[in-house]
């Protein structure tokens, strides 16, 4: 059995996908050696700190791809920080720099590190208030203590300061694409199955092996619903406090929830898609009596019809997205014709739709679904792609 779906199983781009694929870390690279630098001469050259290097590695440690991550970074940090320099002064200046204060500083701390809320930045507590001690130890009195303990402060606030601006002044990233190269890559493989069961049905002829493949492709087509749904928590990550927003072609972009609709639907259709797989692996093993090659060539027919809207899908772009949602819905009336025709050829043949241990009503059901699936997927981008749209649900309902 031919494999036409080999470009779409893939799922590579040539030379432009892995150029776009090094844009985000050599972005990150070279907004942090900006930051890194001018925390460095503003923490040495500037104020002459006897720790400078606060400032650089705060800048660097919370910048993040979107503005909103290294907002929230930053908080987190900051946060850890004041908190590890917190609990060794009040330690420090009761009990002093020894041993036994190093002890319950290093307990307190690291129970500290505990709190969920500090996210990422947990180990920062113990962390700021080992230096804290360090620096404490080393000074001569409590005027000078006191004093470098609130540099560290100043330094990580100037660090997270700078590293915030540099991100949201250098070109800060409205990660649209991320939401479309997630679905784009579920719908790719969605595609390979598709591509591989629907000729092979419509043929009537399949090998258990094939539908061994098949499974396993579908099995693919699920692990990529949490790089699709990575990739669009990332696009909403873009929006907040990133001023690109503001300009006019980008004002109207202002959710991401008709893609969220779409991704949900399409990971329904991978979940039935793996059942159907399934249903079909033990078809070879159960069927030996029933006629059902005229059902297997209907059903392979409203597979075909499947392929054809996850094509669309493959290639989504929200710059045609008016053009896109419009074939897709002509797409949606023929696939829901070829369900009909799936059930009236179960009908009209006889088959038992009733014996859960044959797989046709099985079958049956998981092409409901699946047109159901692909329906909703259809009716978001559909609303979606209409002038002044909002952001509202959207069900699609089977004729």
């Amino acid at each position: 059995m031919s494999d036409t779906t080999t470009t779409y199983e893939s799922g590579g781009t040539g030379w432009f996908g892995r150029l776009r694929k090094w844009e985000t870390p050599l972005l990150l690279v070279a907004k942090s050696t900006v930051a890194a630098t001018l925390a460095w001469f503003i923490a040495g050259d500037l104020l002459h700190a006897q720790s400078p290097a606060f400032a650089p590695f705060s800048a660097v440690l919370i910048m993040n791809v979107t503005v909103y991550q290294s907002v929230a970074e930053s908080l987190r940090y900051v946060a850890a920080v004041v908190a590890g320099v917190a609990v060794q002064s009040a330690l420090g200046f009761l009990a002093g720099p020894d041993l036994l204060t190093f002890a319950l500083v290093a307990v307190i701390a690291l129970g500290i590190g505990q709190w969920r809320a500090l996210g990422a930045q947990r180990s920062q507590v113990a962390t700021a208030a080992f230096f804290a001690f360090s620096t404490y130890a080393a000074a001569s009195d409590n005027a000078e203590r006191a004093a470098q303990l609130g540099q560290i402060v100043l330094l990580v606030l100037i660090g997270c300061s700078l590293g915030l601006l540099v991100n949201v002044v250098l070109m800060p990233p409205l990660r649209y694409r991320s939401a479309e190269h997630g679905i784009r890559s579920l719908a790719q493989a969605l595609v390979a199955v598709l591509g591989a069961v629907g000729p092979a049905l419509r043929e009537s002829e399949f090998a258990r092996e094939h539908a061994r493949q098949w499974c396993s492709r579908a099995d693919r087509a699920q692990a990529l619903v949490t790089q699709a749904r990575s990739g669009l928590r990332t696009a909403e990550d873009s929006l907040p406090f990133n001023p690109r927003r503001l300009l006019p072609r980008h004002r109207r972009r202002a959710s991401f929830a008709r893609y969220r609709a779409v991704l949900n639907a399409l990971e329904r259709a991978a979940y039935q898609l793996s059942s159907l797989t399934r249903s079909l692996e033990r078809w070879r093993e159960e069927e030996r009596s029933y006629s059902y090659r005229k059902f297997l060539r209907c059903y392979g027919v409203f597979l075909g019809s499947l392929e054809e809207i996850a094509r669309v899908l493959a290639e989504l772009d929200e710059g045609k997205l008016a053009d896109q949602a419009a074939t897709l819905c002509g797409l949606a009336e023929e696939v829901q014709r070829c369900r009909r025709a799936v059930a009236e050829q179960a009908e009209h043949d006889g088959l038992p739709l009733a014996d859960p241990t044959r797989p046709y009503g099985v079958l049956v059901i998981e092409a409901t679904r699946l047109a159901e699936e692909f329906q909703n997927v259809c009716d978001s981008l559909q609303a979606s792609s209409r002038p002044g749209a909002q952001d509202r649900g959207t069900t699609g309902q089977l004729p």
